[in-house]
């Protein structure tokens, strides 16, 4: 019997080596929480060096995330990701903001614990498992414990362990669950139920914090929770006979949340079962008794896989009925490819629209079918992203802007959305618009748009500035474009645009303009970054070409434009390498609209932001920061980085001035917080030969 504990569970993976190492053979297996993960999986036929490496391979940070990572996000969703950098959305609809029911919906565990158990899938007695198994789980609408026994092996881990306000609660058979661990951490009667003679019961609870620990609302609040959960794990235990075998891992204060600590916990849990070898040797049995009962375990995930005989939507799920056909319809006709379906379902989940993704697989007619579960966001589907920008130099100069964007989504069957945009502060923004799949994969799409926004440009001249002028644009089109896979998009579009530029501060060194513009453009990118604020790992590539003709004055222009980054982590250590470049193949006079500029974080660190502008840039970097803070749970236990970096670049006014030589060094050396709300930047920036900056961020930098 396996208790709950969260991260404190790895220990009963040490258990059960102990076990095996004495040719223990267990009969029956049950859990609650992480014993119900633990036990479940070691049920479904693997043993426990499977389960232990299987548990150290995970990445926890991402299965208890609020969303999937970013590498599975739709690359729509990847570039909503870089403007809008607070992580959590909120849900929109008749005019009220929602709330998720839990910060992690638990795809990605869901997920995984799939796949894992995907030779078992077609067991639907647990009884007929390689190893008997029992979870417990909590009805949240009666407070009662629920014994799954029966159904489906994945749903019975996920709603064992779905703690209520962390995790979504599972909708199960009939019932809505949530952790077993609220009714009975320790469930000894669940166990004893199932006619086993001898229980081993590991317990791996929650620890009682001290006085000096209990001095804020959450420490208070979860010592509550302990003492109710100890008490109700007390009197279970109280029934425990003498034949009966009792494992308490010395696992002291470990967090139920620290994951990290897996190895550590694993040792542990052998240490303590190890401490009770005499009794537990009493069960062994013979060596060759040992294998036959290894091999009948092992037998059933041997076998092939079953052939689909169709794919279909499951009842409640006919609204994305078409969708599946499309996605999954392929599938009918094949052996069941867990990996394939893996894939498959990541795509459709990172749209951003579902709160549950999943398969199972049903019997009809001596037909074996797949049933895809597809369930709207609860909250949903329409929501509303936020995004802030905060800076200041320490000389009394700072900015401001704070934006939304509202999605009203799934207006169409393809998946259409309408996009509005707003923004606040230095640069006001509001644009709008309606993005159109044209296939039901979402690869082919038309985007029409409409934008006004304002935005400062400065002029410098030896770090003095001499003016500012105030661009103001109301600009209107469509694109259409190609998605391939994830991680790129191809769009070509036009645009027309009507504006001015007009000083704002200081003396007008380029003349201010009213503009009537026409532009083509084509751009290619590329991203498989997995962090928009301090990527560790990844690639992200823009390539853009835009060809402008003035109706107004001869100001037409031709412009070329890239960005190119690459991220690249051992350890702590990330080593990045980005560049950028924009050159203005120009045929008129110069324009204030299509300057470049340079100065600021990462951007010659050592200038003041947009310090020096020109028709034509280009600048290299390299940047490599530790990670001196791990992240995890808690609200205020974000990542932290420290970091220098390194810069070359200019601006010019003729391209054939563009040279190695003419380019301004410059480094920095900066402290990052990937926080909720977004990255946030403490740096001081320096220029070879004198000049420096300093900054405080939030928002994108990257």
């Amino acid at each position: 019997m396996l208790s709950g504990g969260g991260a404190r569970g790895a220990a009963h993976i040490g258990v059960l080596k102990v076990l095996e190492e004495l040719e223990v053979p267990i009969h029956a297996i049950a859990g609650t929480s992480m014993g119900a993960v633990v036990g479940g999986l070691y049920a479904s036929g693997l043993s426990a060096a499977e389960v232990e490496r299987i548990m150290r391979s995970l990445n926890w940070q991402e299965a208890f995330s609020a969303r999937p990572p970013r590498r599975e996000l739709s690359f729509r969703r990847r570039e909503e990701d870089r403007n809008f950098l607070v992580r959590f959305p909120l849900g929109l609809r008749g005019g009220e903001f929602l709330l998720p029911k839990g910060l992690i919906p638990g795809q990605q565990l869901n997920t995984t614990l799939r796949r894992l158990t995907a030779p078992v899938a077609q067991i639907r007695d647990f009884d007929d498992l390689p190893t008997r198994f029992r979870a417990l789980a909590t009805d949240l609408e009666t407070g009662d414990g629920v014994v799954l026994e029966d159904g489906d092996l994945t749903l019975a881990m996920r709603a064992s362990v779905s703690a209520p306000g962390v995790f979504t609660p599972v909708e199960y058979q009939g019932r809505v669950l949530v952790d077993g661990g609220l009714a009975e951490n320790v469930p000894i009667d669940m166990a004893r139920a199932m006619g086993v003679d001898v229980l081993i019961v590991v317990d791996v609870g929650f620890p009682l914090a001290l006085r000096d620990r209990l001095t804020t609302v959450p420490s208070i609040s979860n010592q509550m929770l302990a003492i109710l959960i100890q008490r109700n794990s007390a009197r279970q235990r109280a029934t425990l006979g003498p034949n009966d075998i009792l494992i308490d891992p010395a696992l002291g204060e470990a967090s139920s949340f620290d994951f990290s600590r897996f190895g550590s916990l694993i040792d542990l849990g052998v240490a303590a079962a190890r401490d009770q070898t005499t009794q537990l040797a009493k069960l062994a049995t013979s060596s060759i008794a040992y294998d036959a009962y290894q091999a009948r375990r092992t037998a059933t995930r041997a076998g092939a896989p079953p052939q689909i005989d169709f794919v279909r939507a499951e009842p409640e799920s006919q609204r994305y009925a078409r969708q599946v056909q499309a996605l999954f319809g392929d599938q009918a006709g094949r052996p069941l490819d867990g990996q394939q379906l893996d894939r498959r379902i990541r795509d459709l989940y990172g749209l951003g629209n579902l709160e549950v993704l999943d398969y199972r697989l049903m019997a009809e007619d001596e037909r074996t079918g797949l049933d895809i579960v597809a369930r709207r966001n609860s909250w949903g589907p329409n929501y509303v992203r936020f995004g802030l920008s905060l800076s200041d130099d320490f000389e009394g100069n700072s900015s401001f802007n704070a934006s939304a964007r509202f999605v009203l989504a799934e207006i169409t069957a393809r998946g259409g959305e309408w996009v509005w945009d707003l923004q606040v502060g230095e640069s006001p923004l509001i644009a709008t618009e309606v993005y159109l799949p044209l296939t039901f994969d979402r690869r082919w799409f038309i985007s029409p748009e409409l934008r006004f926004e304002v935005r400062n440009v400065p002029l410098f001249d030896a770090g003095a500035r001499l003016a500012e002028y105030r661009v103001r644009n109301f600009d209107y089109g469509a694109d259409f474009g190609r998605e391939f896979g994830q991680e790129m998009e191809l769009r070509i579009g036009w645009r027309e645009i009507d504006g001015n530029a007009r000083i704002r501060l200081g003396d007008p060194t380029l003349p201010e303009v009213d503009f009537e513009v026409r532009r083509l453009f084509t751009r290619a990118s590329y991203d498989t970054l997995d962090n928009v604020g301090f990527p560790r790992r990844g690639t992200s590539l823009t390539l853009e070409w835009r060809d402008e003709t003035e109706t107004r004055f001869d100001a037409d222009a031709t412009l070329y434009e890239g960005d190119w980054l690459v991220a690249h982590s051992r350890g702590r250590y990330t080593g990045v390498l980005w560049t950028s470049a924009g050159i203005n193949a120009e045929r008129g006079a110069a324009d204030v609209r299509n300057l470049f500029t340079l100065g600021g974080l990462f951007n010659l660190s050592g200038l003041a932001p947009q310090e020096i502008a020109g028709a034509n840039f280009a600048i290299a970097r390299v940047l490599l920061y530790r990670q001196i803070g791990r992240g995890g749970i808690g609200l205020f236990d974000v990542p932290a980085f420290l970091g220098i970096s390194y810069e070359a670049g200019n601006v010019w006014a003729d391209r054939g001035d563009i040279s190695f030589g003419s380019t301004r060094r410059n480094s920095s050396l900066f402290l990052g917080l990937d926080t909720l709300l977004g990255p946030v930047y403490l740096g001081a920036g320096f220029e070879e030969g004198g000049g420096s900056a300093y900054y405080l961020l939030l928002g994108r930098s990257f």
